[in-house]
């Protein structure tokens, strides 16, 4: 799998719900591992992004799995997390608007409320259950993650224009709408 394969708005499948995952096979095995190489390709033709996370809806398979960089800081570390079956079991926190991009939305990025913390639940790639705490900007990626997996792209939900920035050549967000945006 490579960064070709990952689809971009206005495809509609971004918009459909992807299904559960009954069984772990070597396909499952093999979509995730295609995903995390796809993420790194695209990251690697980008100077100012990082490939933080994928989920299989992104490549076209509507299926419930999402690849998760482990070191958001550190473009070296190369490793990811595979979680099947994602969801939310608890948000806390008041919401905080912070801008996201995403592989789907190309050179476009938004100001998003996403709770501050929430508790996801998950299968990891043996299909052991796993359940993670996550904060910051990890607990946002998991619920634009899984926002896709319901069928919700980044941009769903903005309703004001004005939240949304295009990154120039020089890695400086500017409004979507401006005249003045580099490429």
């Amino acid at each position: 799998m490579t960064a070709q394969d990952i689809i971009t708005l206005p495809d509609p499948r971004l918009h459909q719900r992807s299904v559960r995952i009954g069984h772990i096979d070597d396909d499952v095995q093999n979509l995730a591992a295609g995903m995390i190489a796809a993420t790194l390709e695209w990251e690697s033709s980008r100077d100012h992004e990082i490939g933080a996370a994928l989920a299989a809806v992104q490549v076209g398979q509507l299926l419930r799995v999402v690849v998760v960089r482990n070191n958001f800081d550190d473009k070296s570390d190369r490793s990811f997390s595979v979680l099947i079956n994602p969801e939310i079991a608890k948000y806390e926190g008041e919401p905080i608007e912070d801008l996201e991009g995403c592989l789907s939305v190309k050179d476009l990025y938004g100001s998003v409320a996403r709770y501050p913390k929430v508790k996801v639940k998950a299968l990891d790639l043996s299909g052991k259950p796993i359940r993670l705490t996550a904060t910051g900007f990890l607990a946002r990626v998991f619920q634009h993650e899984i926002d896709h997996t319901n069928g919700t792209v980044f941009v769903d939900h903005i309703k004001d224009q004005a939240k949304l920035f295009r990154l120039t050549a020089e890695g400086k967000f500017v409004p979507a709408l401006s005249s003045t945006t580099t490429s």
